[in-house]
């Protein structure tokens, strides 16, 4: 019995040393092929968003080819390896049908291209800047540099804002000031500190302020200004604090809220 056995492992060894071999250099040679399509799409007028989901693509294939060369190797019937990719892709797809839906919503979002790698996007109630597009997943990093993973069945058919798709945003801020103040003076201050700084712009409409509210303690003003999308947060953070040391300046105060308690003896 050990003689039988040992002869049907000497006439298999040939077969399995060359399977190694052909699963070594196909190993070596997918992760050649991809680090080359890597350099190449990186020149290419396609962005990262494309080449990306695109290597995923092509790196997942390449295995299957290579798992298909060595089993025929291991003189694996076709018929057989055939028969259990389909045995197999029923299976994995009753099993794994989340996967495949996330997929589907990885073409998806490649062929709507709702967003790309770098825009800075709120999805599914999560914001961040969009790292990486892969088959399965989107992965985007917080502001405080977390990372989120969303399955692409999710990003499909999530409501997706996207903060820097355009290149113009209208920045939108509002000040209080108190009813003793006169708005026409406070809007005169408000549209010069707006005029000084370079980051605003006159097109597709000047800057402008008007009276937006009447509140229990304040008179409400409201601010318009367009700007550069990457220079939002910049613009808004300086009007904040200039246009606080304007009010200062003139003598306008922010207005807080207060209680006038009247007592009747």
């Amino acid at each position: 019995m050990f003689e039988k056995l040992w002869n049907k492992l000497t006439d298999y060894a040939p077969n399995l040393l060359a399977a190694i071999i052909i699963s070594a250099v196909g190993y070596i040679m997918i992760k050649l092929i991809l680090n080359l399509l890597r350099s190449a799409l990186k020149k290419s007028k396609l962005d990262e968003t494309g080449w990306s989901f695109l290597l995923s693509l092509i790196k997942a294939t390449l295995y299957v080819i290579l798992a298909v060369m060595v089993l025929s190797q291991l003189k694996v019937p076709m018929s057989s390896i055939i028969a259990a990719l389909g045995t197999a892709g029923l299976a994995i797809g009753l099993a794994l049908r989340d996967s495949l839906s996330n997929v589907a919503g990885g073409f998806i979002i490649m062929f709507s291209r709702p967003f790309k790698v770098g825009d800075f996007v709120e999805i599914a109630e999560k914001e961040g800047t969009v790292d990486r597009i892969s088959i399965l997943y989107t992965k985007m990093l917080t502001l405080d540099n977390k990372a989120v993973i969303i399955p692409n069945s999710t990003v499909a058919s999530a409501t997706i804002t996207n903060y820097t798709q355009e290149e113009l945003r209208r920045l939108e801020l509002r000040f209080n000031i108190p009813y003793s103040c006169d708005h026409r003076t406070a809007e005169e201050i408000i549209l010069k500190t707006v005029k000084k700084s370079p980051l605003t712009l006159e097109l597709p409409d000047k800057p402008y302020i008007r009276v937006s509210g009447h509140e229990e303690n304040s008179i409400e003003l409201l601010l318009r200004v367009w700007v550069r999308s990457e220079n939002y947060w910049e613009l808004r953070f300086g009007l904040l604090a200039d246009v606080k040391d304007a009010f200062f300046e003139n003598g306008i105060t922010i207005p807080y809220k207060q209680l006038d308690v009247h007592i009747s003896k």
